[in-house]
């Protein structure tokens, strides 16, 4: 039985790190280690999501949460199989996540972009437009998370018109230009839309 100790870390790696756990476990247990309840109900969430069952034990300040990894059900097979040849567009329309606090914002979308990384089935595309393609040029903090996920089969495309007045078609460093078009098109064709 392995022991995952997740203390310390933000959201989402305590997630992250039960997913890379968990893929490494044909069959039987394993226990993550958490110190605060929102990274417990979200290490939940996800075992359960999995097909595992899960008990949890509070010790203190310390959330033990028991996993128990059974053969996958057919049907969450069947599932994830029908999920995995979908067309699943992000469309990402600001480089920041939410509305409120810029430094907040930011935080979340490198959250969110990383997450993306961890999970299956990656998106298709990745749609970037006004000032979401900031992402995907010089300067950007979240560069080696997009060239990562272009490395991942994932392709990365940024509106060329908003390249263009936020004068960024010469930065642009991962993925290529694309246009109105080609962004409705794929939009239209989506299987699924996630918009952050």
């Amino acid at each position: 039985m392995s022991v995952i100790d997740c203390r310390g870390l933000a959201c989402p790696q305590p997630v992250i790190t039960t997913k890379q756990a968990l893929e490494q476990v044909k069959e039987g247990e394993i226990i993550v280690i958490v110190d605060n309840s929102v990274s417990c109900n979200n290490v939940e969430r996800f075992a359960r999501s999995q097909g595992c069952s899960v008990d949890i034990k509070e010790e203190g300040q310390q959330f033990h949460i028991r996993i128990q990894k059974g053969k996958t059900s057919s049907s969450l097979e069947a599932s994830q199989k029908k999920t995995k040849a979908q067309k699943i567009i992000v469309y990402i329309n600001s480089h920041l996540l939410g509305i409120g606090d810029d430094a907040l914002g930011a935080i979340l979308t490198g959250s969110f972009l990383k997450t993306l990384l961890e999970l299956d089935p990656k998106p298709t595309r990745l749609i970037l437009i006004n000032s979401g393609v900031r992402l995907a040029s010089e300067g950007s903090e979240v560069l080696e998370t997009l060239w990562a996920l272009s490395g991942k089969g994932v392709e990365v495309l940024s509106c060329g018109t908003c390249l263009d007045f936020y004068q960024l078609k010469e930065k642009l460093r991962v993925g290529k230009v694309s246009n109105m078009y080609d962004i409705a098109q794929s939009l239209l064709e989506a299987d699924r839309l996630i918009r952050p």
